[in-house]
C-alpha cells in the first residue's frame, strides 16, 4: 500500500473542501494570503488531499489539487464499502467509519463525505467523533482508510489461506 500512484494514469477529479483567508499583520499594515484544501479522486479506489496557500484563491486551489495527486493512497472496497470498520484518529479528531448494506448511501458529513465520494465509496455509515475542523476531519478519515485491509491482505499477514479466515 505504501508504493506510489501515478496520477496520469488516473482519471482524477478534484473537489475544494474550504478556502480560509489569512491575515498576517506587517508594519505597513495587514498581508492577506489564502489557504485552500483540496481533494482528489478517481472514484475508483484512489483518494488523496493536501493544502495550497497562495495570495490569491485561484493558485491556492491550483497548488492543493497538485499537492494531493501527489498524495493519493489506495484503499480497499469490498463491493459498493468498505472491508471492515475503523477507527481514524488525528489531533482531537476522530472519525468512526463503518460498512453499510448496499444502497445505504454514503452516511456522512462534510469532508467525510467528499473523501468518501472521490474514493469511490458508495455505501458507508460514519460519525465524528471529537473535534470536527474540516482538516483534523480529513486526516483523520484518511488515516482510518490506510488501516483498511482486505480479506486476502489478512490471510496473507496470517500466513494462512484467505478462506480459511471466518466472517
Amino acid at each position: 500500500m505504501a508504493s506510489f500512484i501515478d496520477p496520469n494514469q488516473l482519471d482524477l477529479e478534484d473537489q475544494v473542501v474550504s478556502i480560509n483567508r489569512v491575515t498576517k499583520v506587517v508594519k505597513g499594515g495587514r498581508r492577506l494570503r489564502f489557504a485552500a484544501i483540496a481533494i482528489v479522486g478517481d472514484k475508483n479506489g484512489h483518494v488523496g488531499f493536501a493544502t495550497g496557500k497562495a495570495q490569491e484563491v485561484p493558485e491556492a486551489i491550483r497548488k492543493a489539487v497538485d499537492a494531493a495527486k501527489k498524495s493519493l493512497i489506495e484503499v480497499p472496497i469490498v463491493g459498493t464499502t468498505i472491508p471492515h470498520e475503523v477507527i481514524g484518529h488525528f489531533g482531537a479528531g476522530e472519525v468512526l467509519l463503518k460498512p453499510a448494506e448496499e444502497g445505504s448511501g454514503v452516511a456522512a458529513g462534510g469532508a467525510i463525505r467528499s473523501v468518501m465520494e472521490l474514493a469511490g465509496i458508495a455505501d458507508i455509515t460514519s460519525k465524528s467523533l471529537g473535534r470536527n475542523t474540516p482538516i483534523n476531519m480529513i486526516r483523520a478519515t484518511m488515516d482510518g482508510l490506510t488501516q483498511l485491509r482486505t480479506r486476502e491482505q489478512v490471510a496473507e499477514l496470517r500466513g494462512v489461506s484467505a478462506s480459511s479466515l471466518e466472517d
